[in-house]
Order: structure tokens, then sequence, then C-alpha cells
């Protein structure tokens, strides 16, 4: 008797914090935000290949302009799978949702090669912090108790834990305590995931991996007192994904990508 083939594991890319502009030229710190995302994407089907999904977790346009949008769903169209868009505090949300949903990227929750996958908004109109609404709050638990045996990941936007950045303190998700409190009641949970903090990422808490990824144009510059910049690549992180529960996972960075960053800024 011959053993069962191990099927392959589901393989996802989160691209996060693109911070995409109206023009082609836009920039941020001296960093043109089309062509940076640009050669991650290379990278990624350089390094890795086609993945099966998408994850792309806010800030995806500095501006909010629809134009911005586009360009990213253009962008994605190297890929031949699925995504799905999340807003974050630079983004203009009904823009954002009309054109997600040309792309097909507008889906906020999806079960796909035994995982479960939850998108939460927590952007606040106006604000650099983040929030989640008792309807997200709502929508959460509504999916993780339909899915009780599903290994999930649940992403969104702002980072719900302290990280070593101090000026970044303030503009996290500002209700992470309820946050928490439902989390822990469903154990299917593996991965808590986000962006914001243009920075890696990994800690556990619970048994629950909470990981956060490099943006790809600018990045922040990691245990700073004061808003730094640091001349790393930009990046993205790869997961390879297994029905059991267990799971891989990597950030890599397109260090082939030439820039000249204006590491004087206070702020963008």
């Amino acid at each position: 008797m011959t053993s069962k083939e191990t099927a392959r594991p589901l393989r996802v890319l989160q691209l996060t914090d693109p911070h995409l502009m109206a023009s082609a030229d836009g920039a941020l710190l001296g960093v043109n935000t089309r062509d940076s995302l640009n050669a991650v994407i290379a990278e990624v089907l350089a390094s890795h290949g086609q993945p099966d999904l998408i994850l792309a977790t806010g800030d995806l346009a500095q501006d909010g302009s629809e134009e911005a949008y586009c360009a990213l769903g253009e962008s994605f169209t190297a890929f031949n799978c699925a995504s799905a868009w999340i807003a974050g505090n630079h983004d203009k949300v009904p823009s954002l949702k009309e054109v997600a949903a040309r792309y097909g990227a507008n889906r906020r929750h999806l079960v796909q090669g035994g995982w479960q996958f939850i998108l939460l908004d927590s952007s606040v109109p106006g604000k650099v912090h983040g929030e989640l609404a008792e309807s997200e709050l709502g929508f959460l638990v509504q999916m993780l108790e339909q899915n009780p045996d599903v290994p999930t990941l649940v992403t969104l936007h702002h980072h719900p834990v302290d990280i070593d950045t101090d000026w970044m303190a303030d503009i996290g998700l500002k209700n992470r305590e309820e946050f928490w409190q439902l989390i822990d009641r469903f154990p299917q949970v593996k991965i808590v995931l986000w962006g914001h903090i243009h920075q890696t990422f990994e800690q556990q808490r619970n048994g629950v991996h909470l990981l956060a990824t490099p943006s790809t144009c600018i990045q922040f510059t990691s245990g700073s007192r004061k808003f730094s910049v640091d001349d790393l690549a930009p990046g993205y992180r790869w997961f390879e994904l297994q029905a059991s529960g267990d799971f891989t996972t990597e950030v890599c960075r397109a260090r082939s990508f030439e820039f000249e960053l204006d590491q004087n800024s206070t702020g963008y």
C-alpha cells in the first residue's frame, strides 16, 4: 500500500502599506511607491512564484484616490490568484471598496486550502489610530463561531499589541482589550496579522502567532523613540499553510531595488 501524498500547502502573500498615489510619479520620502511595489512583486515571482491568495493589509493609497486603487489592481494582475484588500488610516474606504469590487478583492471572509481568513476594517475616518467597531467585532465572532474547527488567520491594519517603536504607541488599535477577549475564546485562531508599522514583528500570545510585515515602500526604524525611517529595502511576507494548522512564514525584501530615501523627514 502506498502512502497518501501530502497535500501542497496553501501559499499566501501579504503585501502591505504600498501608499500608492494618483500620479505614477508619486513618491513617499523620495521613494516612488509604484516602482517599489512593482519591485516587490517581481521579487515575489522570482523567489516564490505564484501565490494562491494575496492579502493587502492597508494604507493601499497615500491619497485615497481612485487612480491609486486602480494602479494597485493592475499591479496585481501579475498574479494568477484572488486578492483581498482592507483599509488603513490613509485610505478612503468608499473609493477602496468601489475599486476593490471591480477586481473581486472586496471579500472579507474566505475559506481556502483548509484555512479561514477573516479581514477586519480597523480604520477610523480622519484618524491615524485604529478601532474595531461593534459591527466588526460581531462579524469576527460570527465567522469564528461558524467555523470552529478551521485553522484561522485574522488580519487587520493596526497593531493590536505594543511594539518597541515609541512614537507609534498611540496609533495602534485602541480597543485591543475587546479584540483579545474575543480571540481568546476561539482556539482555532492561529495567526493575527497586520501592517501599519512598516517593519517586521513576530511574537506569540497564548499560542497565537502575532505577525507584522515590512511595507512595500518605506521602512520605519525598529526601536526608535521619534519618527525615523530605515534604509532597508521594501518587502513582503510569504506563508505556506497546511490544513492541519501548521505553517511556515518568512519575510523577504526586494534588495535589488535602488532608491534614495529622505532620512531627514520628521513625518509622512
